[in-house]
């Protein structure tokens, strides 16, 4: 229950979150968490994640320890670091891969964007990764961030202020989703 957005435009990219999280029926509201951000900085990059909980603690404590934080600067490089983690997400972790019987392949249970001086990337729970040209959207509100976005982005000129709006919607429709929202900005390499 979230809404999680990426943006890129005019050589910049940004990543946006609402702040609340939720335990079945019960919200909790950014005012009662020390530590409300689905947004975390990883070397030069941001990771996003919605999902469980429990999956920023992993994402951090992995992190914490790994003494070469990766680039992540292109699809292949971002799939084969989740494919080479997955082993340690079950091992280290307790991670139950199991979602549908007919999965092609183990779950890593986690859905997630990064934003980067390279561009902004979609990973998803079977390792899939996106590369995105424009915005995406994740997480319960993520379909009304999507219909904000598109309607804003050819006559707005920042990539958080579309990204902001993205989220405003998203807490303004889902009832998964609350705010304040918390956005980040790189600027990107002259490729992108």
């Amino acid at each position: 229950m979230s809404t999680l957005v990426v943006v890129k435009k005019n050589g910049v990219a940004s990543i946006a979150a609402d702040t609340m999280t939720c335990f079945g029926s019960n919200k909790q509201q950014a005012s009662y968490d020390a530590h409300p951000t689905k947004i975390q900085c990883v070397g030069d990059s941001y990771l996003g994640l919605v999902g469980s909980a429990a999956h920023n603690l992993v994402v951090e404590s992995i992190f914490s320890r790994d003494k070469k934080v990766p680039r992540f600067q292109n699809r292949l490089e971002i799939f084969e670091f989740f494919r080479k983690l997955h082993p340690r997400l079950r091992e280290e972790y307790f991670l139950n891969p199991k979602e549908e019987d007919d999965d092609p392949y183990e779950s890593s249970q986690m859905d997630m964007f990064i934003a980067n001086r390279y561009g902004i990337f979609g990973i998803y729970s079977l390792r899939e990764v996106f590369e995105y040209k424009k915005f995406w959207a994740l997480g319960s509100g993520g379909e009304y961030a999507l219909g904000a976005m598109y309607a804003v982005y050819e006559h707005f000129d920042s990539a958080e202020a579309i990204a902001r709006v993205g989220v405003e919607a998203g807490i303004e429709f889902d009832d998964g989703t609350g705010g304040p929202i918390n956005s980040y900005c790189v600027d990107l390499t002259e490729k992108n």
